[in-house]
């Protein structure tokens, strides 16, 4: 199996290393996260700080995954890895169901029972939480969230590092824009202007 480098080791790295296993495809050689100074192995796998990869992607052939749920963490370490000439990929969970013609870009994380339907592009380094649906044709920006039991119905627009929170819907053809944040539960039948946190139902700006 190919070996695969995870970067963080919260919550949401569990999942993803549960998502690797399920997979079969790789085979993880190492955790790294900051809260780590020192490199060490435990069982099997080597355990250090992220700036350990930039050695790892020298003298391994792995590929790197990121493994943390905040939007602008994940892109800054993103960035920082692919200067240093670290290759990603998505990882997809069988239990999910991808359709054919739906684009999974670098990076990506797709998790247990969610949904991407026909023609949907998702970006790189995205997160599809458990239990999501991503109807067709829709566009997700990099560094997007969209989280478990999220309703993305057709022809959404997601853009990049947007976090679409637990139980949200939105209704076709509507955009959210870049950075912006919408609650848990909330119903959005008009488009999200960038960088804004919306709730209710229907959606409210509710922070600039």
């Amino acid at each position: 199996m190919k070996p695969i480098v995870i970067i963080g080791e919260g919550g949401h790295s569990k999942v993803v290393q549960d998502i690797i296993a399920a997979e079969g495809v790789y085979r993880v050689i190492a955790v790294l996260d900051d809260k780590y100074a020192e490199v060490f192995e435990k069982d099997h796998v080597l355990i250090g700080p992220i700036s350990y990869a930039e050695k790892l992607n020298e003298e391994t052939d792995a590929v790197f995954v990121i493994a943390i749920g905040n939007n602008q963490v994940r892109e800054k370490i993103a960035r920082m890895l692919f200067k240093a000439g670290a290759v990603f990929k998505a990882v997809v969970h069988p239990f999910s169901s991808v359709s054919p013609s739906a684009r999974l870009g670098a990076g990506t994380v797709v998790m247990a029972g969610s949904v991407i339907n026909a023609d949907a592009v998702i970006g790189e380094h995205a997160i599809i939480n458990s239990g999501a649906v991503v109807e067709h044709d829709n566009q997700i920006g990099n560094f997007a969230h969209v989280s478990p039991g999220a309703v993305l119905t057709g022809n959404v627009c997601v853009g990049t590092g947007a976090h679409i929170g637990a139980g949200a819907t939105v209704i076709p053809g509507k955009t959210v824009g870049e950075w912006s944040v919408v609650g848990a539960g909330t119903v959005v039948i008009n488009d999200i202007v960038d960088d804004v946190t919306v709730i209710g139902v229907p959606a409210k700006i509710m922070k600039k």
